[in-house]
Formats: C-alpha cells, sequence, structure tokens
C-alpha cells in the first residue's frame, strides 16, 4: 500500500487560495516592514527549485532614496517609449499605473548571474533554464507575500543594460525584475489588468491540447 503524502484538506486549501488570490501589487500604502519578514521573503525565494542546483538567483535590496529615484526614472523613460510604440493603444496604456517604485516599503531586483556558461547541466539544450529557475524564485517569494498579507508587483519596464550600469552589475550579468514589495489597503480581486479593461483573461481549454500542438483535448 502506497503512502499517502498529501497535505490536509484545510492545508491545501490555503495552498490554492494564495495562488488564486496572488496579485501583481501596483498601489501601496508606503507602510514599514519589519526586516525579518524582508528576509522571510527572499529565504521563500531561495528555496525554490533551480536546474543542476544552480541557484541562479540574485536579489539587490535598494535601500538608498537616491537608487530608488534612479530607478523609476529608468522605468518611467521605458514607460514613455513602450506606449509609443503601442500606438493606437498610447493613450489608455499611459493610464495605467505600471509600477509603485516610489510608494513600496522595501525594493528588490531579481537578476540572473554572470558566468551563466559554466553551467552545462539542464542548460545544454535549453539555455533559458537559468531564466525559469529564477522565475520559480520569485513566484515563490509572490505566494509567500500575498501569503503574509503583503503585496508584490513585478515591474520589466526598463532597459537592462542601463539598469545594470545603475546598480554596477557584471557585464555578463542580466536583470530581470524591479520587486515592488510592501503593506496594501486591499489586494484586487481580480487582475489589475483585467480591472482596467486592458485585457481579459482567457480560459485554459484554450492553451490545452492534446497529443500535438493545435489539436483541443477533450
Amino acid at each position: 500500500m502506497s503512502r499517502n503524502f498529501s497535505y490536509s484538506d484545510t492545508d491545501k486549501e490555503a495552498i490554492y487560495r494564495v495562488m488564486a488570490e496572488r496579485r501583481d501589487m501596483r498601489h501601496f500604502n508606503g507602510e514599514p516592514m519589519d526586516e525579518s519578514l524582508i528576509h522571510k521573503l527572499l529565504h521563500a525565494a531561495h528555496t525554490a527549485p533551480s536546474v543542476g542546483l544552480m541557484q541562479p538567483w540574485r536579489f539587490i535590496r535598494i535601500k538608498q532614496a537616491a537608487t530608488r529615484e534612479a530607478l523609476h526614472a529608468l522605468v518611467d523613460k521605458e514607460r514613455a517609449l513602450t506606449a509609443d510604440a503601442l500606438g493606437e493603444q498610447k493613450q489608455d496604456f499611459l493610464k495605467l499605473k505600471v509600477e509603485g517604485i516610489l510608494q513600496c516599503s522595501a525594493l528588490i531586483v531579481a537578476a540572473l548571474p554572470d558566468k551563466r556558461e559554466s553551467y552545462v547541466f539542464g542548460r545544454r539544450t535549453l539555455p533559458e533554464m537559468d531564466l525559469a529557475s529564477l522565475s520559480c524564485a520569485i513566484q515563490n517569494m509572490w505566494l509567500a507575500a500575498r501569503a503574509e498579507g503583503i503585496g508584490m508587483g513585478w515591474v520589466s519596464l526598463f532597459d537592462p543594460d542601463a539598469l545594470k550600469t545603475l546598480l554596477n552589475m557584471p557585464p555578463d550579468s542580466h536583470p530581470i525584475a524591479i520587486l515592488c514589495i510592501g503593506p496594501v489597503d486591499e489586494f484586487y480581486e481580480k487582475p489589475m489588468l483585467v480591472l482596467e479593461d486592458w485585457k481579459q483573461e482567457t480560459a485554459l481549454s484554450e492553451f490545452l491540447f492534446e497529443d500535438e500542438w493545435g489539436v483541443q483535448a477533450k
């Protein structure tokens, strides 16, 4: 008889609930966070799986106000460029709040490290698995933050090279996310882009194939 490794119904309900209620937050109230909680979230990220156990995550805490403001300027510049690239959607895009860099309580840049080419296990044919591993770490942090009642937003509107220069990063490292973290007054009931009528979610059935690409699962 095989052993039952499943969690209790209560624990399983909590796990599925935190995944369903996780939100990409943009609105923060600026209340301070305990350092112990920030490190708890970072530890959650550090427990993520990684291909070949390479642990390809580096986190840079941004504590100086001047650096935070410089990051905000980089994001605001890319926001304008993205708006121009969207053509007819430009004005609608500019109405969206796309970051909370100046309002959040903790600011962290998540990046891939340098010297990644030395890791071959699991990356010989899929070198992007280092990015997949870092994404797992960020998701761990996101879920832990939601479980703690803390908001977190992933900001990707920035020029990677400009950000690397600002933070004195190695040439072959690669920043992936500016993470805004902190208390919020409320969590969005649905993803913000849905609430703002920017885009509607698509049902799983549209993305689920059977046996080969494009054959809808029955």
